[in-house]
């Protein structure tokens, strides 16, 4: 009786492993679309018509960055010349003074099937760290007709002109054209009566460069997009910007020339 019975186990076990493989159903779906997300590949086509820029973006126009924490560590195009030497003595430049870079770009002339053009050279002096006074600031403008006397501070920023005037950060310090603004009411009120100067007026302006005198010629109100004020110049002059008074549109805008 034992034996059959242990026969019948058996035999059902040898049934249990003759079922065919194919018994058991397998089924692996696909994620659905968009579980990885979008992709990341652009292909937009961008168009833009403005011409472009006729900026000189060679190593001889490149700057090493001021140290961190310096009065000019966050003001732009501020620093030293990464190679100076392809300014000093060549055609593209020489060195003014103690600091400083006076730009002064080739002058070229001749003649061709019978024109004869020339280039006039304009004059630019950048800002440098050793051009900055112990207090942090460029210079001094003095206008002994308003009895006014301020430091003048890099950048046209809320913070320098909560010191004294700003200088237009993209302007000459020294050669050239160097604009200056300031506030023309409240309790910085330094640039407030600009606007009464006459012509053969003075302004004087103390750099680490010298000091110098310029003879005002121009007293205008300006548009407050008219930025051709600051563009470099042949000649040293000087412009000096502030708003006008209930008219956000216009500016005040006197500029004088070396004496």
């Amino acid at each position: 009786m034992k034996k059959s019975a242990l026969l019948l186990t058996i035999c059902c076990l040898l049934a249990s492993l003759s079922v065919p493989a194919y018994a058991a159903d397998y089924n692996i779906s696909a994620p659905d679309a968009g579980v990885f997300g979008r992709p990341t590949s652009d292909d937009t086509i961008y168009v833009t018509t403005d011409k472009p820029a006729n900026t000189d973006r060679s190593k001889n126009a490149a700057y090493i960055p001021p140290a961190f924490g310096s009065p000019t560590s966050y003001t732009l195009n501020a620093g030293e010349l990464l190679t100076p030497n392809l300014v000093s003595g060549s055609t593209t430049g020489t060195v003014s003074g103690t600091g400083g870079v006076t730009v002064l770009p080739p002058s070229a002339s001749g003649s061709t099937g019978g024109n004869t053009g020339s280039y006039t050279q304009t004059k630019y002096t950048a800002v440098t760290k050793d051009l900055y006074y112990s207090g942090g600031y460029l210079g001094t403008l003095k206008i002994p007709t308003l009895d006014l006397s301020v430091k003048v501070y890099q950048g046209t920023d809320a913070d320098a002109l909560r010191k004294g005037a700003g200088h237009f950060a993209s302007t000459s310090i020294w050669e050239g054209n160097v604009a200056i603004a300031g506030h023309n009411r409240g309790i910085n009120n330094h640039f407030g009566k600009i606007h009464t100067l006459d012509v053969g007026d003075t302004i004087k302006l103390t750099t680490q460069l010298g000091t110098r005198s310029y003879e005002v010629y121009s007293v205008s109100k300006i548009s407050v997009d008219d930025i051709s004020v600051l563009n470099d110049s042949t000649e040293n002059i000087i412009t000096l910007i502030t708003c006008v008074m209930n008219q956000p549109d216009y500016r005040w805008c006197v500029q004088a020339r070396e004496k």
